[in-house]
């Protein structure tokens, strides 16, 4: 009997599989342009199991010895083929593969899927097969014509999806010499499908890696043409490839036109194998602050695409560009998405201690290029030290800052600890939006005078990460505006300048005046060992937020209560001296000074007077004062 005379055969898709097939269509896939990745999955792994057949049947490959995927597309009949010339079908094999969803589990499958807990299992995809059915979403008919290797025969499977589908047989000129055939007869609304750069872009995509070449036919009769070359850059040996191809395939991944500043690839292997090759841009994307924070590595299983927004690195590393490729990842029934695991666990730990230790590597060996990684990125890594507590020691030996020592020139923790002077206990920090207003501040005076180096942080991301008690080597890190300054044990450069232990009578009597005349507006006043130049300062107090938090929080409308400042007065300024000689028929005057020292200091930490209309008249009679009489 000849292939073309047999009789075709029409089957009944069991009621379970005529379910499924319709929750496929309309609710396990959520983007209907995974379906041409399916189809080209199928057919790289249809070239695989040849590849393994012919180790022991060399005969198999015959002069057809190089694998090729091709799409086809046929705008003017509405169709869509792709075809390989992998190991292909017998009629038993279509029957089994093509008529048969999930084998023995189809009605657990269904009941997992309408319950919403797919996501749940491990490897649905490779235990089900369900990724063909996919095509249902663009086509209204399919046929699969396949050839098996080393076969004579060539048969043809074709449904609407519905309910029932054929296999028969076809004569072997209407079959491709080996390997399998997708013809999809696309819906109206899916005819795009049939477009060129569509084709192209979904190709390259969603399976431009795959181990196949790939070629594309745009219409019938037309030239194929390279799509695809079948190769993946991130499995080849890291000697064999070359900076300008590093660049070239950073530029198409990340979209960007810059040079990456630094290129990290590796291969894990072990219990856990998996490539990642990843990129630190040269300069920062226009997505960086975006209020996602999301990631923009890609996630590969087995160089296909799954999705470009996996969780592999943590969102304070989100600037980096890059993909991961792993044979062992679970996912989703859609292949949409990977499911917590393990697995995936250890791939998120290996590739975020990779960065940070190729980063470090960097830092240590390229000061320079460091540095410029860190001005472009340096203000979202810092978030890892508010929300990474298991790597915040080694985030800190990441960080830079400028300071008052170090000009415009980036310093480390290591340089500030080995720079600290005699007696210093603490990491000393000022936090703001300024760094010129930071610098002219007056919290900052004393510890100019004693030769102390104050970290200035002007990223919003700075106050919140120095509230969660940080160390580094032992040393804690305090704001300049909080507390106590605890400058007592540390000399001053200029010993002639040394204050007294102790404050006048004079000079104390006038601070508890001071006190007594602004009430609620302070929780205390102070003389200070902060200030040598300046007569005022506002401090916050020891315990709660410094005052830039403070801000902040309050901006947010987070802050029910703002804390009360403690007030600074430095007992050796020649004003506050002159307040403090001056007797009591000199109340009036005094209280007008002591709400006119208070708003000085609120300005000078950044702020508005209390009460703009008081200021106004307090400063007018301070005026009048001075007046000449007559």
């Amino acid at each position: 009997m000849t292939t073309d005379t047999k009789q075709a055969e029409t089957r009944i898709f069991e009621a379970d599989v005529s379910r499924l097939l319709h929750m496929m269509v309309h609710s396990v896939y959520s983007d209907r342009d995974v379906f041409l990745r399916e189809l080209i999955s199928n057919a790289a792994d249809a070239w695989e199991k040849l590849r393994f057949e012919a180790i022991t049947r060399p005969e198999l490959l015959g002069e057809d010895a190089k694998p090729r995927i091709t799409i086809s597309a046929d705008p003017d009949n509405r169709q869509l083929c792709v075809e390989d010339n992998g190991i292909g079908m017998g009629r038993d094999e279509m029957a089994e593969a093509l008529g048969t969803i999930a084998r023995s589990g189809t009605r657990a499958f269904i009941e997992r899927v309408e319950a919403g807990k797919a996501a749940e299992d491990s490897a649905l995809i490779g235990q089900f097969g369900v990724g063909f059915y996919s095509a249902f979403m663009v086509a209204d008919h399919v046929d699969v014509i396949s050839r098996q290797a080393g076969s004579e025969e060539a048969w043809r499977w074709s449904s609407d999806g519905k309910g029932t589908y054929e296999i028969a047989s076809v004569p072997l000129a209407a079959a491709p010499k080996r390997g399998t055939r997708v013809v999809l007869h696309l819906t109206d609304d899916a005819t795009s499908y049939t477009t060129p750069y569509r084709l192209e872009g979904l190709a390259k995509s969603h399976s431009g890696h795959v181990p196949v070449p790939i070629t594309l036919v745009e219409k019938p009769g037309a030239e194929p043409r390279d799509i695809a070359d079948g190769t993946a850059l991130w499995v080849r040996p890291k000697n064999d490839i070359k900076p300008e191809e590093y660049t070239d395939f950073y530029r198409s991944l990340a979209g960007q036109y810059d040079e990456p500043a630094a290129t990290i690839h590796f291969r894990a292997e072990g219990r856990q194998e998996y490539s990642a090759l990843a990129f630190v841009p040269g300069s920062r994307p226009f997505d960086l602050f975006d209020q996602g924070r999301k990631g923009r590595m890609k996630l590969y299983v087995r160089r296909v695409f799954i999705t470009d927004d996996a969780d592999v690195l943590p969102r304070y590393l989100r600037f980096m560009r890059g993909l991961v490729d792993s044979a062992d990842l679970p996912l989703n029934v859609s292949r949409e998405m990977i499911q917590e695991s393990p697995l995936l666990a250890s791939i998120r730990k290996g590739v975020t201690n990779r960065v940070l230790g190729d980063l470090a590597k960097t830092a240590e060996n390229d000061a320079e290029a460091y540095a410029k990684i860190w001005e472009n990125f340096g203000v979202v890594i810092k978030e890892g030290l508010y929300e990474d507590y298991e790597r915040r020691e080694q985030l800190l030996k990441l960080a830079r800052f400028r300071s008052t020592a170090s000009g415009e020139d980036l310093r480390s923790l290591a340089d500030y600890v080995a720079a600290m002077k005699e007696g210093q206990k603490a990491i000393f920090f000022m936090a703001g939006d300024d760094r010129a207003r930071l610098e002219a501040s007056p919290q900052l005076e004393g510890f100019k005078a004693r030769g102390i180096e104050v970290l200035l942080l002007t990223d919003p991301v700075d106050s919140f990460w120095t509230t969660m008690g940080p160390e580094f080597e032992g040393k804690p890190f305090k704001s300049v505006t909080q507390g106590a300054a605890e400058l007592s044990e540390i000399p001053l450069l200029d010993t002639d300048s040394k204050p007294d232990a102790e404050i006048s009578s004079e000079i104390a009597t006038f601070l508890a005046f001071m006190k007594t005349a602004l009430g609620d507006a302070v929780s205390d006043v102070k003389a200070s060992d902060r200030l040598t130049e300046s007569a005022v300062c506002l401090v916050a107090p020891e315990h709660g937020p410094d005052r830039q938090f403070e801000r902040l929080l309050n901006a947010a409308g987070r802050l029910d209560k703002a804390a009360r400042p403690i007030l600074e007065i430095n007992p050796r300024h020649e004003r506050v001296l002159a307040l403090a000689k001056l007797g009591k028929e000199e109340r009036a005057f005094k209280e007008d000074a002591a709400h006119l020292l208070y708003d000085e200091a609120r300005v000078l930490d950044g702020d508005k007077p209390a009460d703009a209309k008081a200021f106004s008249a307090r400063l007018a009679r301070l005026i009048e004062r001075g007046l000449p009489k007559g």
